[in-house]
């Protein structure tokens, strides 16, 4: 079980549950065509939006195998909801999560995409105890695979028109790190 004690800061960054006065800034990047290109949606309408953010207020722990942590990330410095950063606890049998990220384009480019994600690959192996997790992303995404790259973590399979997306074949890319991976790329907490 994973109840993460919020909000979680970073240098920059502020991760928290969803709440409800959130719409507007997920409605900014979710009704945007460049942010669905490569995700399993269409650009969405507000009332659209305003039906997700009821699911997404909803995710702010892991309980059980197949939930899933979703964050909203919010600039500190502003309090502007830039995106949103995921977990989920894939199987616990086999300590396996899948992390994800979706942000506003308008902060693209500056780092922020790592900065959380980073967060939930830490909440993924020192919060759940995962001794694997992945990520997964359409193979024309470059700018995503660039993040999971900073995070560290490794390219493990590019999966050939594995996928019918919005009605064309699509490949996939999978990232991995393991737990050992982990503990070696970070320093140990003093104390």
């Amino acid at each position: 079980m994973l109840r993460p004690a919020y909000p979680i800061e970073t240098e920059r960054l502020t991760l928290r549950p969803f709440r409800e006065d959130d719409l507007e800034g997920l409605y900014a990047y979710q009704s945007l065509p460049e942010v669905a290109r490569f995700l399993y949606w269409e650009p969405r309408n507000l009332e659209e939006s305003r039906s997700f953010l009821k699911e997404k207020m909803t995710a702010a722990t892991v309980e059980r195998e197949g939930d899933w942590l979703v964050l909203a990330v919010v600039l500190r410095e502003t309090g502007q909801l830039m995106g949103e950063v995921n977990l989920q606890w894939r199987s616990r049998d086999h300590r396996q999560g899948e992390i994800g990220y979706i942000f506003n384009p308008a902060f693209h480019g500056r780092g922020f995409a790592t900065e959380a994600a980073e967060v939930v690959l830490r909440l993924g192996f020192e919060g759940l105890d995962l001794h694997r997790v992945v990520g997964r992303l359409d193979g024309r995404n470059v700018a995503s695979a660039r993040v999971l790259e900073r995070l560290g973590m490794r390219r493990e399979a590019h999966l050939v028109q594995n996928e019918m997306v919005k009605g064309e074949w699509t490949d996939e890319v999978v990232y991995a790190m393991l737990r050992e991976e982990w503990d070696r790329r970070t320093p140990p907490a003093a104390g």
